[in-house]
């Protein structure tokens, strides 16, 4: 049984979809959830879910990288996990964090990559007139959102989307793909996946 923590800077939406996944046959099981941010309301979800959550707050390490990364470490290795997800997590890792997970640490991504890495990635698309747009999951390396990808979803770009609309028709198909990928990833399988929004 591998054992999966989990790294959120908000409400933790797509870590509540992947705790939910990991009964029953599952070959992983969520061991803690941690957050850079201590009022993240997605600590609590995961408490309220019987998954233990700790916060190390970065705004104590200013222009710190490697002591906050230090200190969150500390509580992420105690729970010994075997895949790290990060989920919805808004800080940069350094190359030094990055390796100590190589090959086993994933991100989702609200993007079809290698379109549009970084930030405001719906605008993006929708500024560029893309047909369809999406997210994927992808393995984490020391480039941004440049790992081999795992999954992706694939939504319709509408008329009259804004940034926000076509943001919320994402998150639907996140929720789908994530624990799909982890689910496979857990059982060693690498093979990329497509869905397609119903």
């Amino acid at each position: 049984m591998k054992r999966v923590a989990i790294l959120i800077s908000g409400g933790g939406s797509n870590m509540v979809k992947l705790v939910e996944s990991m009964t029953g046959t599952h070959p992983a099981r969520p061991v803690v959830v941690g957050s850079n941010d201590p009022q993240a309301a997605g600590l609590a979800r995961a408490q309220a879910m019987g998954v233990p959550s700790f916060a190390i707050d970065h705004r104590a390490y200013p222009g710190d990288r490697a002591g906050f990364e230090a200190a969150l470490l500390e509580p992420l290795l105690a729970a010994q996990p075997d895949i790290l997800c990060l989920a919805g997590f808004m800080r940069i890792l350094t190359p030094d964090f990055v390796q100590r997970f190589e090959g086993r640490m994933l991100n989702i991504h609200p993007s079809l990559l290698p379109k549009y890495p970084g930030l405001h990635t719906h605008q993006r698309a929708i500024d560029a007139g893309d047909a369809e747009a999406g997210a994927s999951v992808h393995l984490v390396t020391p480039e941004l959102d440049a790992g081999p990808i795992l999954g992706q979803a694939r939504v319709p770009v509408l008329p009259g989307d804004t940034a926000e609309t076509l943001a919320a028709r994402v998150l639907t198909q996140e929720h789908r793909l994530y624990p799909q990928v982890l689910r496979r990833f857990a059982q060693g399988d690498l093979t990329p996946i497509t869905l397609t929004a119903a």
